[in-house]
């Protein structure tokens, strides 16, 4: 019987599209969350079954989760920091400050 292989490239796509939606406040725990549970979904599938899957790809399968759960920790604690603004400073202030920013940037 051939053994299947995990193939964790979904995996590592959403987390990656994760990473990069961490900086729109945050929001990225979304996609990187859906890669953790794919990951951990595939995996508990393998250990129920170890003699069905390369063991080579079940490896790959957790460095993914992996990834996937160190973006998704990244996307909280970004998440976390954007609400603790927005409540300390204001939405208003916040949007006037990234204005300035730009508008700094565009002068030079």
């Amino acid at each position: 019987m051939e053994q299947q292989k995990l193939n964790p490239t979904l995996v590592y796509v959403l987390a990656i599209l994760g990473l990069l939606c961490c900086c729109m406040g945050g929001f990225g725990f979304i996609l990187a969350g859906i890669s953790f549970f794919i990951a951990a979904g595939k995996l508990k599938e393998a250990k129920l079954n170890p003699e069905n899957f390369d063991p080579a790809s079940v490896k790959a399968m957790d460095t993914a989760k992996t990834v996937a759960l160190v973006i998704l920790v990244i996307n909280i604690l970004y998440l976390f920091y954007t609400a603790y603004q927005i409540s300390t400073i204001g939405w208003d202030e916040m949007l006037r400050q990234s204005q300035e920013m730009m508008d700094q940037y565009q002068n030079q």
